[in-house]
């Protein structure tokens, strides 16, 4: 089950009451609404919950984080940059934030890890994971295989060779890992945190198109026809690349 706690302040910003969002254990959760600059005050997500921010906002304030294990704050793929403001963080082991690039498919490429400037300045962090991988280029088409050739006739003879298979397409490429900025307080045990900012991995590649089988053999009354080869496999395409890595700027202040 999941629940959101006081939604007027998430619609009407002149609302007083608190806006506190909850999200229960092993549930999942998209923050409703599309304003681009939003205040938070108090964030819970449970252990195994996910809550996901849309990819409107740039902006947004939490004064409470709590994020239970293993629990992700996922924030949806966007190519303008998102600033997130943590004033006091309670954060298990195995908890997540999450900025991930789109993954790659036939039709759009895949896009690169958010930009995401992240300031915590203060509460219990255990460990935290922060992942802005870009994301992961589409696999290659597979080839079509051929058409299998015609048996041979007692009228006709002769039977057709099998088509050849149609070559596998490329993999696309990974796309560019983020750009993440980490603004701590002095002191601050920086091991506690870990920031991947890696590229995309590449599409795998199409594969190859079988052949088609020749035409079989026929046995006639006066003679007989004789069977045709097969056709050639196509060839596998090539894996995409992986995308080039972003950057971590880290800041105490």
């Amino acid at each position: 089950m999941r629940k959101i706690l006081v939604l007027m302040a998430l619609i009407s910003p002149a609302a007083m009451a608190k806006a506190i969002i909850e999200v229960e254990p092993n549930a999942f959760m998209r923050l409703p609404g599309n304003a681009t600059v939003l205040q938070l005050d108090e964030v819970n997500v449970a252990d195994n919950a996910t809550l996901m921010l849309p990819a409107a906002l740039r902006e947004l304030t939490i004064l409470e984080l709590h994020l239970g294990r293993s629990a992700r704050l996922v924030i949806a793929p966007s190519e303008q940059p998102l600033k997130l403001d943590i004033a006091q963080a309670d954060i298990a082991s195995g908890a997540a934030i999450s900025a991930r690039g789109g993954q790659g498919t036939f039709d759009k490429p895949a896009t690169a890890g958010r930009q995401l400037n992240l300031r915590l300045q203060g509460g219990n962090v255990q460990d935290l994971l922060v992942d802005a991988r870009g994301g992961n280029g589409a696999p290659g088409y597979s080839g079509l295989a051929g058409a299998d050739g015609v048996a041979g006739g007692c009228t006709w003879g002769q039977a057709s060779r099998g088509h050849n298979g149609l070559d596998g397409g490329n993999g696309a490429p990974g796309a560019t890992g983020g750009q993440v900025r980490l603004e701590l307080p002095q002191g601050f045990a920086l091991e506690q945190i870990k920031v991947r900012v890696d590229g995309g991995a590449g599409g795998k590649a199409g594969l190859a198109g079988e052949p088609g089988k020749g035409g079989a053999r026929k046995g006639c009354l006066v003679y007989s026809a004789a069977g045709a080869a097969d056709g050639r496999p196509g060839l596998s395409g090539q894996p995409g690349e992986p995308g080039p890595a972003g950057s971590v700027n880290v800041v105490q202040f």
